[in-house]
């Protein structure tokens, strides 16, 4: 590197030129002379006088003049590049620039849109809360509603069974008794047509009166003449039936004395034994089929129809008289259990000890519709240390006594009922 930086003058003039140093090549101005002198600011100056004439031979130091050209240029090329990087770096320092203004702009934004998603969640949270309480509130409105509607379907029931019991309570004949007479002297053979004019003796005359809506009504049955509350159902296979047995959820225990199944029961909206003083007084004033329906865990139905259904009275501890099947279940009932007395735990009967339920039992049974509810149907006796198979069952529905179903029913309605297809 150069410690100084040395300006070279090449002055093609003659004379000889002010300097503190001068140095003659033996020809004076023939071969040319230079002098050099260092200035205030610390460079050095060269100052030589080149000859005029080119034939002339100049020592060799002037041969440095190329090197000396080339040099300068080289630096002349070092500064124009460092002219043109110096206006590189402006400019990019103006990109810098410009960048970090588009980074705070977009960071400007950033927060914006940070803020306007914190309002839209906030206003997305508020929404929830709002159709939270919508819901609740629609939730209160429809409880409200369907109370109501119950509530008004309970009126109209009871002002039915109302309108039916002041005709039992008087001897009014409407309009249409005779019509009700003749359909029910049809039904039931021998009955005396004014007691069956003024009261229902079963849902089947309930239905013949124009109710068609499923639910509790009174009923006289013809040879008993005590009332007795029950439930229609107004819907299965045409309606008209008296249901005088059901299980649906196993709340209400079965396992039962003889007095309890002798009066009855349970609840006639969920689960119930009718009473077997009431079973009889219906089934015996006329001629009266026996459906029964069947349900399992897989909420499969199948069902099975008796042609011809009655039971004793107590005297004859209630004997069972059940025939004529079909249906779509195979039948496990009357086979069986036809011709059978009733008996309870309480009775002696070891069948009823082991089955825990009221029933008309054989040797034991195929049937046991009145037993221990089992939830999920299947079932061990070694599960409440019971001695043999005491559930709700139909052996033919799995071909085993450790099979317990969910739901189950028994209605009866006349033999010679036929649905109405107008009110």
């Amino acid at each position: 590197m150069w410690s100084a930086l040395c300006v070279l003058l090449f002055v093609a003039l003659e004379g000889r030129a002010d300097n503190q140093s001068t140095h003659d090549n033996g020809g004076g101005s023939q071969c040319g002379e230079y002098t050099n002198q260092v200035m205030e600011n610390g460079m050095c100056r060269l100052v030589a006088t080149l000859p005029q004439v080119d034939e002339q031979k100049c020592p060799d130091m002037f041969r440095c003049t190329d090197e000396v050209s080339y040099w300068l240029h080289q630096n002349e090329d070092r500064k124009q590049q460092i002219l043109t990087l110096k206006e590189t770096i402006s400019e990019l320092q103006e990109e810098l620039r410009n960048h970090r203004h588009r980074i705070r702009v977009l960071e400007l934004q950033s927060e914006e849109k940070n803020h306007a998603n914190v309002s839209v969640e906030q206003r997305f949270h508020d929404l929830e809360v709002h159709y939270d309480e919508a819901s609740t509130l629609l939730h209160y409105q429809g409880t409200l509603i369907l109370d109501l509607q119950n509530q008004v379907h309970n009126l109209t029931d009871r002002a039915d069974r109302d309108t039916m019991n002041a005709g039992c309570m008087t001897n009014v004949v409407q309009p249409n008794a005779l019509a009700n007479a003749q359909e029910a002297e049809a039904l039931h053979p021998g009955t005396e047509v004014q007691h069956v004019r003024n009261c229902p003796i079963d849902c089947a005359a309930i239905y013949y009166n124009g109710l068609r809506r499923s639910g509790l009504y009174t009923v006289v049955p013809a040879l008993g003449g005590m009332p007795v509350e029950v439930y229609c159902d107004m819907d299965t296979d045409g309606g008209g039936w008296t249901v005088i047995q059901r299980r649906v959820d196993g709340l209400v225990s079965f396992d039962r004395h003889w007095r309890d199944y002798k009066e009855g029961f349970g609840d006639l909206h969920t689960e119930f034994w009718l009473g077997n003083d009431h079973i009889h007084d219906l089934s015996t004033q006329g001629d009266y089929s026996l459906r029964i329906d069947l349900e399992d865990w897989s909420n499969k139905h199948k069902h099975g129809l008796y042609q011809s259904f009655s039971v004793e009275d107590e005297d004859h501890q209630y004997r069972l008289h059940v025939s004529g099947f079909s249906g779509t279940a195979q039948d496990s009932f009357s086979w069986y259990h036809d011709k059978q007395g009733f008996s309870t735990p309480d009775s002696g009967n070891i069948c009823a000890e082991i089955s825990h339920a009221g029933w008309w039992y054989n040797q034991c049974f195929y049937a046991n519709l009145n037993g221990v509810y089992y939830r999920g149907g299947r079932y061990t006796p070694k599960g409440r240390g019971r001695l043999g198979p005491d559930g709700v069952v139909w052996y033919s529905w799995r071909d085993t006594d450790y099979y317990s179903l969910k739901k189950v029913s028994m209605m009866i309605r006349p033999q010679r009922f036929r649905p109405r297809f107008s009110p």
